[in-house]
């Protein structure tokens, strides 16, 4: 259950709510307007943000749906980055930021937050965990873009996700079972990995009480997610092992490569057990618990291209291939295999008031903790380090007790004409403790030594207050401030080779941080916005604390990072009536201290660099967003809906890395855009078809990696989408598609999958 910090938390903030509406003003409200209300369980305020949201119906119609992240394939700007059916690290990118700041954008489950805290990057320590919530499960997803309202931290600079999850109002049960398959080939590797998916849920609602429990089991076999290369010396040679097999190839920076193999070859095993409970109480006033219960077994392998004279694999030492030597570590095929265990409990508690009435109430606290989490990963050389070979030494990272909470008090008062004032406080901490041990045979992970040790926390409390006012019947302007109190404490580094041991200075910030918009309803279903959101994002923990080899000398890069500062505009134009929505929209934001991984020297004087998170002077993007929508185009039933987004993402100044400037920001592509094509042939069939755009990006901060249709580079992509549904009855639904009809092979650094086939049946009842 909760710890006995966050209970007392939860009690010092439901505590200091009470003292809240000495800030509100007494203003009125007027409805004229229309404003946008969230329906996610975190907030009952309007907001100023412009929100899009995904139900679940929506997506059973049009989208080939495994994970809880595919509901979100078709929102204007938003991608994630998901490799494979049931991938945990999936970050999600903006409008504005690549799929490397995943620490911009804030993503909760009734309540729960789920995006990591604790890091800002695309690998584990920072991907969101979706996991916690099945897709089944799911009732609706609003996504709320920009910095715009004060109720949220910095980390909203891209996108606030808030998922909510279902109730039943009666007795229900539900079963689902999915099945995928994907063709994939790629150089010499031909296969096709398979995917199950069994899902059940149960629940009823019986007087005040209402509960569901459900289950979610995944087995995912996936495609190759890295290429086992060599680097191709400059010159022939006669020596070492003469080996068939190797594939001539480009790097994403443009020099020759022998391509000798695949690895990280995953398959995922998940399990997602979910209890919610909720009351409602005869005085209006309402409960909810929720209690998550992610497990996952992870193991990759890999795959050699190379054989010797006699038709033996290959997997290290002096080689001969296609006329080049070169020497293959033991690392370079072992480092891309790994056993993962994962159990990780998500539990969150509401207490909030009815909706009836001048004034509302409601408290939220939410605890993500890491019960078990270890990575197993050889350093032996293979194949004797295969399964079922001898083993051999490896290492062993474990996360264990690694976690945060949140906790947030808030009211809405709507007690005057013209006015609605709401306000907060808000609790987080985030705590980061990993480990990495030595292991004598890394199939048994019985540790021998302690080879690093990286601990750390984070905390933020803060103060929100929030007032939109009807200025006139057509007219309403959003003002909003956020007070902001941040440290990072108890860092600790350890490392045996290079010998390191040292305590973090602990780190202190106070920020203050502005928010306005102003919305006029120009003509006839014609609304014209206007916002400005000044956002503070704080370093995680482990951008903070992140440990660097440099040959013998281990080095913790800067531990004393400042916050980014965000300045975000947006323009735009809406028309909306009643089958139709058009939207342009005009965007900028300007970011200091932006915290990217960049090349600069580590140590004073060096000119060999090393690449690691630093705070860049400034970045800029800016760019314009097209989004429309409209139902019985043309021809009664046929649904149309898409956009497309132009952004400009440069840096603007860089003074540890000159070569930056003026290039593309990292991994931000400058078009991107979704189209979705949805017939309803018959009251029962659903045909639909979707189809996906990106251009290529920069992997590189200075962009130096002009090749990007390989691995590690960033590619563009067009894909095509197809899906039909046909409700057999009031409970019997069956559905199939295929994604990547056209077999578009590229690259997002990984590997991405090829044609793809799902097929679903759901029962209801």
């Amino acid at each position: 259950m909760f710890s006995s910090r966050f209970c007392a938390h939860v009690s010092t903030l439901a505590l200091l709510s009470t003292l809240s509406p000495a800030y509100a003003q007494v203003l009125a409200s007027n409805d004229d307007l229309e404003t946008v209300i969230v329906t996610g369980e975190r907030t009952e305020a309007d907001q100023p943000d412009r929100v899009e949201t995904v139900t679940q119906a929506q997506a059973q119609q049009d989208i080939n749906v495994v994970d809880t992240e595919d509901m979100l394939q078709d929102l204007p700007s938003i991608f994630v980055r998901k490799r494979h059916f049931g991938d945990t690290q999936d970050p999600v990118a903006t409008r504005t930021s690549g799929v490397g700041e995943s620490a911009r954008n804030l993503i909760y489950v009734d309540g729960i937050e789920v995006s990591t805290p604790i890091g800002n990057n695309n690998s584990a320590t920072g991907s969101p965990h979706f996991g916690i919530a099945a897709p089944e499960d799911v009732s609706s997803i609003d996504v709320l873009y920009g910095p715009f309202a004060a109720e949220y931290a910095g980390n909203s600079i891209g996108a606030v996700i808030n998922i909510t999850t279902k109730m039943p109002d009666h007795f229900e049960i539900y079963a689902d079972a999915l099945g995928a398959v994907q063709d994939f080939s790629l150089y010499s590797t031909n296969m096709a990995p398979e995917t199950s998916q069994l899902s059940g849920g149960i629940g009823d609602k019986e007087g005040n009480f209402s509960w569901r429990l459900s289950a979610n089991h995944l087995d995912s076999n996936a495609q190759p997610l890295s290429l086992v290369t060599l680097s191709q010396p400059a010159i022939t040679s006669t020596a070492g092992t003469v080996v068939t097999g190797g594939i001539p190839g480009l790097a994403r920076t443009g020099t020759p490569i022998d391509i000798v193999g695949v690895g990280d070859i995953e398959h995922q095993v998940q399990d997602t057990d979910t209890l919610k409970l909720a009351y409602d109480f005869d005085n209006g006033w309402e409960v909810a618990y929720t209690a998550s219960l992610f497990h996952q077994f992870d193991d990759s392998i890999t795959e050699t291209y190379l054989r010797d004279p006699l038709g033996n694999p290959v997997y290290t030492g002096s080689v001969n291939s296609n006329g080049y030597n070169d020497n293959i570590a033991p690392s370079s095929f072992s480092g891309n295999m790994y056993d993962w265990e994962q159990t990780h409990l998500a539990q969150g508690l509401s207490l909030k008031s009815e909706e009836k009435g001048d004034l509302q109430w409601e408290i939220v606290a939410s605890d993500y903790a890491y019960l078990t989490d270890n990575e197993h990963i050889p350093t032996a050389a293979l194949p004797g380090a295969l399964p079922g070979g001898t083993g051999g030494g490896g290492t062993n990272t474990s996360m264990n007790g690694t976690g945060w909470y949140t906790v947030d008090a808030k009211g809405v008062w709507r007690g005057w004409t013209d006015n609605e004032v709401s306000f907060g406080l808000h609790r987080d901490q985030e705590d980061l403790s990993q480990i990495k041990y030595n292991t004598s045979n890394w199939l048994t992970a019985t540790a021998t030594s302690t080879a690093t040790d990286a601990s750390g926390r984070t905390a933020t409390d803060a103060l929100w207050l929030q007032d939109i006012w009807s200025v006139m019947p057509d007219l309403k302007a959003t003002l909003g401030v956020r007070a902001e109190d941040w440290r990072a404490y108890d860092g600790y580094n350890y490392s045996t080779s290079p010998a390191l041991s040292v305590n973090q200075p602990t780190l202190h910030t106070s920020d203050v941080s502005p928010k306005a918009s102003l919305a006029w309803a120009a003509w006839s279903n014609w609304t014209l916005t206007a916002s400005y959101g000044e956002a503070f994002r704080m370093p995680t923990v482990t951008e903070l604390y992140q440990a660097i080899t440099t040959g013998t000398q281990l080095t913790v890069p800067n531990p004393n990072l400042k916050p980014e500062r965000d300045d975000s505009y947006d323009l735009s134009a809406e028309y909306k009536a009643d089958q139709s929505v058009l939207r342009l929209s005009l965007f900028r934001e300007d970011i200091t201290n932006a915290l990217l991984s960049q090349s600069a020297p580590l140590i004073p004087g060096s000119t060999t660099l090393y690449s690691y998170v630093q705070n860049v002077n400034r970045t800029r993007a800016q760019g314009v967003e097209l989004v429309g929508s409209q139902r019985d185009a043309f021809i009664d039933r046929l649904d149309l809906s898409g956009s497309i987004t132009y952004v400009n993402g440069r840096t603007v100044k860089d003074i540890a890395f000159p070569a930056a400037v003026g290039k593309y920001i990292p991994q931000l592509p400058k078009l991107r855009g979704e189209a979705v094509v949805s017939y309803r042939a018959l009251d029962d069939l659903t045909l639909t078809l979707t189809g996906h755009y990106s251009d290529r990006s920069f992997g590189t901060i200075d962009n130096s990696d002009p090749v990007s249709t390989t691995f590690q580079g960033f590619g563009g992509y067009t894909t095509l989408d197809t899906r039909a549904r046909y409700q057999f009855n009031d409970n019997w639904t069956f559905a199939a598609g295929v994604d990547n009809i056209t077999n578009d092979e590229y690259f997002v650094y990984h590997p991405f999958p090829q044609r793809t086939f799902v097929m679903e049946l759901h029962y209801a009842l």
